[in-house]
């Protein structure tokens, strides 16, 4: 089973992480703490995170160079990053954050509703993403064990069958993210990485098919030989 998604809150204020970890507590996730850019990113070094909420306005290494320096790590570049902040210097100061790497920018005071609505998003991304590795390794597994095939046909059958059915779930919670994507005009963000996860899916499941017996590389058919 996929274990709880973490996700880091990053302000160098008590309050404003006692309220963010109020709001969110209600999704059931695992909550991370750090009072600065340099405890986020010792934090990054050694755990995997849904999203990042990142203050702008904090003493020493600010927002916009923390997520400069987040963006930079192969290992966290992908992570998405929502920008909180008290202040509002228009356009511009938007646009700096969206140019650090931001999927998001939330001006304080800010509705909890909404907050929780588009960490979930990311949340069930990442789940889905780890759903996706855990079924791709499986594939590997069944990969690799490809050329005892023969002396062990019935157990790569049984191996098929849990792994088609498993990846079948995982397509289907996907495409009721979609759409749920799709009826809530969600950020673009979210909608692109929904996307890439469907093309994920769609190439495991074409390389599952591929192993399937009388299935060619390409998943059609293979006339049996005589």
């Amino acid at each position: 089973m996929v274990q709880k998604a973490k996700i880091l809150l990053v302000d160098d204020r008590p309050e404003n992480l006692l309220a963010l970890e109020a709001i969110l507590s209600a999704l059931d996730q695992t909550l991370v703490r750090a009072s600065s850019g340099e405890e986020a990113l010792k934090a990054l070094l050694t755990d995997d995170f849904a999203v990042i909420l990142l203050d702008v306005q904090m003493p020493g290494m600010d927002g916009f160079e923390t997520a400069a320096h987040i963006k930079r790590r192969e290992r966290t570049r992908d992570i998405p990053i929502i920008f909180l902040t008290a202040i509002n210097h228009g356009p511009h100061h938007t646009f700096r954050g969206y140019a650090a790497g931001a999927v998001d920018y939330i001006s304080k005071p800010f509705d909890p509703w909404v907050l929780r609505a588009k960490v979930s998003v990311f949340v069930e991304l990442y789940m889905k993403n780890c759903q996706l590795r855990e079924q791709a390794a499986l594939l590997r597994l069944q990969l690799e064990g490809g050329s005892r095939g023969a002396a062990d046909g019935k157990d790569s059958a049984g191996l098929l069958a849990e792994l088609s059915a498993r990846l079948a779930a995982v397509e289907e919670q996907a495409e009721a993210l979609s759409k749920q994507l799709d009826d809530d005009s969600a950020d673009a963000a979210a909608v692109a990485t929904a996307a890439h996860l469907e093309r994920k899916l769609t190439g495991l499941r074409r390389a599952l098919d591929a192993l399937e017996p009388g299935t060619g590389a390409d998943g059609t058919s293979v006339p049996a030989q005589n």
